[in-house]
């Protein structure tokens, strides 16, 4: 565990160059506005180890598969985000000497992530032959004006000397996980003007049929003040100006840099650069000031709803807003065809593609701190992608429709078989997702229209994936992965089953509810419903009477069972230390599993079994997989097990920052990142909604004074704070709500104030 960024409730900080930790670093400092992000490289040359990165969300590459045991249903090609071209660049030099923090004598370095408003800054200075020379970079991607980058430097030498400054924009640019170092960009034209410099390019072709992409970076410089010399530089894929100054000691010369990206899905490709430009020239004609203050108010009313505050723990209110962060730096559900990558803009690993974690742990965030628009384009992604769901579950001879593990189109593009086609169980996370979408919001409209349609055809595929057991009288279901990936092709995985079982009964239950016009076009019959119940009553739940618990799988109670304490730290994590032999023969659990079943379907389970499970699964736990402490840390909570629902919090907070893993150097661990959010308010606030009531049930953690948090609720905003006084529930725009707080039914009133507020700005 390393942390290298001072605690700080709003920033991180680093106070010395680490040299050493680069790769983590820039994953920390990683900055992005949902259209595209780049990891926290520097923007002058740096010769030492750098995992250069700019990403353009929606823009992939379908990489050929490799493999030398291709089996029918096999993937064909690995769904890669590919790195985009260097928008970052600016070199400096100081008397035609580049700046290189590699070899330089630094003096002094600190970089500094502004997560209020959403600004990187870095200053330095460097010891030079004839004096000292001091540089400040302070940059940014616009949430404001999502397809603008914009970049300010500044150097003050204590010497006189020649300062250069030289702005590109190069497209010769690699993935780190590229097979055999191939390039996935044509160069398609460079444009120079006196006022604008422009790169377009466009993805390879590939033998699939996806889609190709085409970019356009445009550049736009304003200088300071007057140089002595502008020189421009062409070349293919590559466009630069550079800006001489001759520069006095004291003197502070610099120039403020613009990008505008434009990409096919968003753009006519005949206009591809046109808008690129007319883009650019905008936003320097705004200028640098003004861009960052609209930058400021954009992210003052994101965090006005979705701040949390805790009082007394500085590591623990930095984690959680880093997160959030990070979150909406990646996504915050302007557009229902994109969705949270694993690793959003900070890195390559896994391919960039969606996993089963945005229902399962980001959607119920975006929903409360984002609001009902933004989590229903989450779930109107899926539904426009059941034609590849479909496409899916018939490469493997089922019905209905098979979700993919990763996907950028609804195809399956993951090249692991015991992920992409045992841990199955991601059809019943998306299914969960529209229940709990439904519950909380209390609108049916998306489950009326569209929703239904997902579940059927997802209960469809459980209907033809299980098969009936003669001898046991039940409904089985072999060869899956669960959501614990240390086990793979086991029979009969609890949670797989018990999910399948809840999304066709659930599913069965929807399909009495749908507008008769609906139910006509689905094409479902009495009979088919009838299957359904009779499945999901009939599921095979393996249960151990001793131990008075639900057993993970068939076998898993076979196994040496010793808790993951008995590890010698050396040998974790077991991922990076063990062979996959050893990994998959052994009891140690990589993530909630049973319970993250008992998670999902609390309401039908009550706290004694929780309790059971708990005890006999988590410390078997060695939690290296990122979605695995939050879960654990609201049961934890729910169960009255504070210190532990608090321990597994801080590593769920701080999973990046102090690189609890040792993997964060690869990228951050986005989607997990909600988990935070859920362990603070489903965990120590307690708060409920499934059963179409708003519940709390507030506790406070040792070592706060208090916490506090904001969610909107079906049409109001309510602020939750809780310290040693106890909780405060204050509706702040909206009706009246009846709320259950610990129990009691309360009603909340718009106070006074709240009321002229909210009187005031309807007004305006």
């Amino acid at each position: 565990m390393k942390t290298i960024f001072a605690y700080d409730p709003w920033r991180l900080v680093e106070n010395e160059l680490h040299r050493e930790d680069m790769r983590l670093s820039e994953s920390m400092t990683s900055t992005g506005n949902g259209h595209m992000g780049m990891r926290g490289n520097f923007e002058e040359r740096y010769s030492g180890d750098s995992h250069r990165g700019t990403y353009l969300a929606g823009v992939w590459f379908p990489d050929k598969t490799r493999v030398g045991w291709w089996k029918n249903g096999y993937p064909q090609y690995f769904g890669k985000v590919i790195n985009a071209m260097n928008i970052l660049s600016l070199r400096v030099r100081i008397d035609r000497e580049d700046i290189d923090l590699f070899k330089d004598d630094v003096v002094s370095f600190c970089r500094v992530l502004d997560m209020r408003e959403g600004v990187l800054t870095r200053e330095f200075t460097i010891r030079r032959e004839r004096g000292t020379v001091r540089v400040v970079f302070e940059r940014f991607v616009s949430i404001a004006r999502r397809e603008i980058l914009a970049i300010r430097c500044r150097v003050t030498a204590d010497y006189d000397c020649k300062v250069a400054f030289i702005p590109a924009i190069d497209a010769d640019v690699r993935n780190e996980d590229a097979n055999y170092e191939e390039t996935f960009w044509l160069f398609e034209g460079e444009e120079e003007d006196d006022d604008v410099l422009s790169v377009r390019v466009r993805t390879k072709e590939n033998p699939f049929g996806t889609p190709r992409f085409a970019v356009c970076g445009a550049m736009a410089v304003t200088p300071n003040e007057r140089p002595r010399k502008i020189k421009t530089d062409v070349d293919e894929g590559y466009v630069a100006r550079k800006y001489v100054f001759d520069a006095e000691a004291g003197q502070t010369v610099g120039c403020d840099k613009f990008v505008c990206v434009t990409t096919s899905r968003d753009h006519d490709e005949s206009l591809l650069c046109a808008d690129a430009r007319t883009g650019v020239l905008a936003a320097q004609a705004a200028g640098y000031d003004a861009l960052r203050r609209e930058q400021a108010r954009a992210w003052a009313r994101r965090w006005e709803k979705a701040d949390v505050r805790i009082d007394g723990d500085v590591a623990g209110q930095q984690g959680i807003r880093f997160n959030i962060f990070q979150l909406f730096s990646t996504y915050y559900g302007e557009d229902a065809r994109l969705n949270i990558g694993p690793k959003g803009f900070t890195g390559e690993k896994y391919g960039g593609a969606t996993y089963w974690d945005t229902e399962a742990y980001c959607l119920p965030m975006y929903t409360a701190i984002a609001g009902e628009e933004v989590a229903c384009n989450l779930l109107r992604y899926r539904y426009l992608q059941l034609d590849g769901a479909y496409h899916n579950a018939r490469q493997q001879g089922l019905p209905g429709a098979l979700y993919p593990m990763v996907t950028f189109t609804g195809v399956e593009c993951h090249n692991e078989w015991e992920i992409t086609f045992e841990e199955i169980h991601r059809n019943s996370a998306i299914a969960y997702a529209i229940y709990a979408y439904t519950q909380y919001t209390g609108d049916r409209t998306y489950l009326d229209t569209c929703g239904i349609d997902v579940l059927l055809a997802i209960a469809r595929f459980w209907a033809g994936r299980v098969h009936w057991s003669a001898r046991a009288q039940k409904y089985m279901i072999h060869g899956v992965t669960g959501p614990n990936e240390y086990e793979n092709n086991v029979n009969n995985n609890w949670y797989t089953n018990r999910m399948a079982a809840w999304e066709l009964s659930y599913t069965a239950e929807q399909l009495m509810l749908v507008p008769r016009e609906k139910a006509q076009t689905l094409g479902v019959n009495a009979e088919e419903i009838r299957r359904f119940r009779e499945i999901s009553e009939k599921m095979y739940l393996p249960y151990d009477e001793k131990l008075d618990i639900f057993v993970q799988h068939d076998t898993y109670l076979d196994k040496d069972l010793k808790p993951a304490s008995s590890l010698p730290e050396d040998q974790r994590p077991l991922n990076q230390k063990w062979s996959w032999d050893k990994i998959l023969r052994s009891c140690f659990i990589k993530q909630a599993d049973v319970l993250q079943g008992l998670y999902f379907l609390e309401p039908l389970y009550d706290k004694e079994i929780i309790r059971r499970n708990f005890e006999f699964y988590e410390p078997m736990t060695v939690h290296e997989s990122s979605l695995s402490p939050c879960v654990h840390s609201i049961l934890a909570a729910a169960i009255g097990e504070l210190d532990k629902a608090q321990e597994l919090y801080r590593r769920t907070a701080r999973l990046d920052l102090d690189n609890i893993n040792n993997d964060t150097q690869d990228g951050l661990h986005i989607t997990s990142m909600a988990g935070s959010w859920l362990a603070i308010v489903q965990g120590f606030a307690g708060m409920r909604t499934l059963t179409g009531e708003l519940h709390f049930a507030p506790q406070l953690p040792s070592g706060w004074d208090g916490y506090a948090f904001k969610i909107v609720y079906r049409g109001r905003l309510i602020e939750v704070s809780v310290s040693r006084e106890g909780t405060g529930l204050r509706l702040l725009s909206g009706e009246s709500l009846d709320v259950v707080l610990n129990g009691r039914k309360i009603t909340l009133e718009l106070s006074q104030m709240a009321r002229a507020q909210e009187e005031e700005e309807e007004h305006v």
